[in-house]
């Protein structure tokens, strides 16, 4: 088959080179600015536009590498089970692009309420985009967005899974945070650094979500995505199997086109030496001993997050939920090797962003590879296009955080940077040892119990620890 000049394909090719910097840019700007954080307090020198550009670079090339073993298990042979909403829904604008008329009119049409709607709530202002209905009796409140663009991902989901991640959502604003503001009164509980009571009376349920239930979600995210990936396991080591055939002379001469991946030679090789240029370059502050957590790491959460996906879509794939598990970890090993400064506190941040970088590539490219295999395209030809745009992101996503820093400056009002700021405070936790370790084991026996009901742990999980906002519009 060749693909003709301004065909599906070739636009389907743009978007999955233009969507691999978008994947990127989330992934380091949940983790990075921790390190600014650190400089603008004194304790180190601020990150330099190499180093950024590094830990970007590592971590967007190995989220393609990864997932690209696990496309026939998760895009193939799980078709018709995992939805892919984003990947799906954009094959779906690529079609009616291509057919014109009647299909196009309402794609078209569907975009544009979207658009004004997204304009009159964040443009204008004139509505809020979320509407919330305190209730004081429980200390709570039920909140949703008004946004199309979830209605639409519930949509594509489906009931079932909207309906998983609405457990969770209840769960943890309907019963842990009630529980919570009730019976913690004049309690101080770290995180939090005021009395539960009067945190609730400043800033209601969502302070206590955001000091509190993110670190039982975190835990619960974590334990599931171990969970998925032990039930994973056969289907992965076959797909790995079938791989490495690759190794002893390529793809095979007979092959359909739709079917061929990079070379394994290629896959393993380049994941080799960029865990080999982790661990010698001194620009990338991360030891031997980080290099293979990375390795580790990298391709647990490469799985769970292409899985993730294709349950709930890449808008609501947890990333920075992985960088805490990942930095719990990493902190608590690179603490025990007696490395507890800041120094040690850096090469955790950057093994966290490198983790971050590379669940939310893998999730991107799983997302392009779905839309791909609905159209016909070349799985081979996308994987290269999503290197080619992980490059590109990397050299660029360094100068943007400088300049975002240097005109506001990160952990001001103008430029909060709560995940990372959500991150520095984790790392420094553990390495002094004040982590709320409670929260965080309430939140992996939730999922052990979730499981024990035989419900799929993950989207449960992922409304725990997402706002109530985003799971009640998608259920709607």
């Amino acid at each position: 088959v060749i693909m003709k000049k301004d065909s599906i394909l070739e636009s389907n090719m743009v978007q999955t080179i233009g969507s691999a910097g978008e994947s990127l840019a989330a992934g380091a700007i949940f983790t990075l600015p921790a390190l600014f954080l650190w400089a603008n307090e004194g304790k180190t020198e601020a990150p330099n536009l190499l180093t950024i550009s590094l830990i970007a670079l590592v971590g967007g090339v190995l989220g393609v590498l990864f997932m690209i073993p696990l496309r026939n298990a998760l895009i193939v042979k799980e078709h018709g089970v995992l939805p892919y909403p984003e990947g799906t829904a954009c094959a779906e604008v690529l079609l009616a692009g291509e057919e014109g008329g009647a299909s196009a009119k309402t794609v078209f049409a569907g975009m544009g309420l979207s658009a004004v709607f997204k304009f009159v709530t964040d443009g204008l202002k004139v509505v809020p985009g979320v509407v919330t209905a305190p209730i004081k009796s429980l200390r709570t409140a039920f909140s949703a967005e008004v946004y199309p663009a979830l209605l639409g991902v519930g949509y594509i989901c489906g009931i079932k899974i909207a309906s998983y991640m609405f457990a969770g959502a209840i769960l943890g604003w309907f019963v842990l945070i009630p529980v919570i503001a009730i019976f913690g009164g004049p309690t101080t509980m770290y995180p939090g650094d005021v009395p539960i009571a009067q945190m609730y009376a400043e800033g209601g349920a969502d302070a206590i979500w955001g000091s509190y239930i993110r670190y039982i979600g975190a835990g619960a995210v974590a334990a599931g995505g171990i969970i998925s990936l032990i039930k994973s396991l056969p289907l992965i080591l076959t797909t790995f199997k079938d791989s490495l055939k690759g190794l002893k002379g390529g793809t095979k001469a007979g092959s359909r086109r739709t079917e061929q991946d990079l070379d394994m030679r290629i896959v393993l090789g380049g994941s080799l030496a960029l865990i080999l240029a982790i661990w010698l370059l001194p620009a990338i502050p991360v030891s031997l001993i980080g290099a293979l957590l990375i390795v580790v790491f990298g391709f647990f959460f490469a799985t769970v997050s292409s899985r993730m996906v294709g349950l709930v879509g890449s808008s609501n794939n947890p990333v920075s939920g992985m960088a805490i598990a990942t930095l719990l970890i990493a902190t608590m090993i690179i603490k025990a090797s007696g490395n507890t400064g800041i120094d040690g506190m850096k090469a955790a941040i950057a093994i966290g962003s490198v983790i971050c970088i590379v669940a939310a590539m893998a999730g991107d490219t799983s997302q392009d590879l779905k839309t791909g295999y609905i159209l016909g395209a070349t799985p081979k030809k996308q994987q290269i296009g999503e290197l080619l745009g992980a490059v590109v992101a990397a050299f660029t996503i360094g100068g943007v955080l400088l300049l975002l820093n240097s005109a506001w400056g990160f952990g001001t009002t103008e430029l909060a940077a709560p995940q990372a700021t959500l991150m520095k405070m984790i790392t420094e936790g553990v390495m002094n040892g004040n982590l709320p370790w409670p929260l965080v084991l309430i939140g992996i026996f939730a999922a052990i119990v979730v499981e024990i009901l035989g419900i799929p742990v993950l989207p449960v999980a992922i409304g725990l620890y997402l706002p109530l906002e985003l799971s009640a519009t998608i259920m709607i």
